[in-house]
């Protein structure tokens, strides 16, 4: 059984604020936080190429343990800034031309949209919304259908697992995989959202691609970022850029593509972030993503249920299965633009250590 008591004693921020935005960013544990300065101090005493060659294994632990949490092999696994970062390597890589089909989610998160409409701009692609069924899912037979009655094969399906502004989880993303599979249709997931407070098994899904964060529910440093690329997939499809890192100058017009999901890491990062990104991965697979969950599910149907006694304040939330982000209106609380709440209970709220 979890010790819970001990997951707050290793969380130092849980002494001072009462945070509620981990789909924004988490509060690291201290084990993470160590590792990160401890490897900042050895590049600052030796050099950051010799601590990296002198941390090589630690810096290999992200890889194994997505390996294990994800269910897929360690080689499938990439890291790099941010889930955009990762998400951007692969739908760069798409090539789309004049017509060509993309398929997304009524709730797509908006950089995802932006490059949608960048592709629109620049290729002239068309792109169409999957309808969501009565419970606020993936409607599956409204998929079906606008495969049969477009006038070509899509050129990609991307969905959003979890929207960033809801606590709902798209149930029937396994469906989509297998609709994608059955036509060889790629099938990009971003689950920035999912991954560290729910299961997330890859092959379930049926997903090409899968991205994720580190600073969201894994609980890591912000700056890294989390790819998952299927063997089948890599065989066909080439990153949007290479450098160094990934490919290897065979001859003055020929490169080859590194074997692994490496490919679509650039050579420059936080050696440090990424070595914190090991550490949290590791501490999620000793306290067990089903215990995390069953927590999340606790924690979040709880605080539904207490804002629903709360006159001035509506729960949001709709479908199958809800997750640990918890959507909520409330009279009189707006917030700008630029994320700052433009009420005076809002503000005190936020002075007062609830994030």
């Amino acid at each position: 059984m979890t010790d819970w008591a001990q997951v707050r004693a290793d969380t130092p921020g849980a002494d001072t604020v009462l945070h509620f935005n981990n789909a924004g960013s988490a509060l690291p544990t201290t084990q993470v936080v160590q590792a990160q300065l401890a490897y900042l101090e050895l590049e600052a005493k030796i050099g950051g190429y010799e601590a990296f060659a002198q941390q090589g294994e630690a810096l290999e632990k992200p890889y194994t343990a997505l390996a294990k949490l994800l269910n897929c092999h360690s080689d499938e696994i990439a890291i790099v800034t941010s889930s955009t970062a990762a998400w951007f390597q692969v739908f760069g890589g798409l090539h789309f031309k004049a017509g060509d089909r993309i398929l997304t989610s009524v709730t797509e998160y908006g950089s995802n949209f932006l490059a949608y409409l960048q592709a629109v701009k620049r290729q002239q692609v068309q792109i169409e919304i999957i309808p969501e069924d009565d419970e606020g899912d993936i409607d599956v037979p409204a998929l079906e259908s606008m495969l049969s009655n477009g006038a070509q094969r899509p050129a990609l399906i991307a969905i959003t697992h979890i929207p960033t502004s809801s606590g709902r989880v798209y149930t029937s993303a396994a469906a989509v995989g297998a609709v994608a599979q059955r036509e060889g249709i790629p099938y990009l997931l971003d689950a920035t959202q999912s991954v560290g407070q729910m299961p997330v098994d890859v092959q379930a899904l049926g997903c090409d691609y899968l991205t994720s964060t580190g600073r969201k529910f894994v609980r890591g440093p912000r700056g890294t970022g989390i790819l998952y690329a299927s063997r089948a997939a890599m065989a066909r499809r080439e990153p949007a850029m290479v450098d160094v890192h990934g490919a290897v100058w065979t001859g003055r017009n020929e490169y080859e593509l590194v074997p692994s999901a490496k490919r679509y890491e650039l050579f420059e990062m936080s050696y440090g972030a990424k070595l914190g990104l090991g550490v949290a991965l590791d501490y999620i697979l000793d306290m067990g993503i089903d215990a995390i969950w069953e927590r999340v599910q606790f924690l979040a149907g709880l605080l539904r249920d207490k804002l629903r006694e709360v006159p001035e304040v509506t729960v949001q939330d709709k479908g199958r299965l809800l997750c640990g982000i918890v959507s909520f209106t409330m009279v009189g609380c707006k917030v700008h633009n630029n994320g700052m709440p433009s009420s005076s209970a809002c503000a005190f709220m936020v002075s007062s250590g609830v994030h």
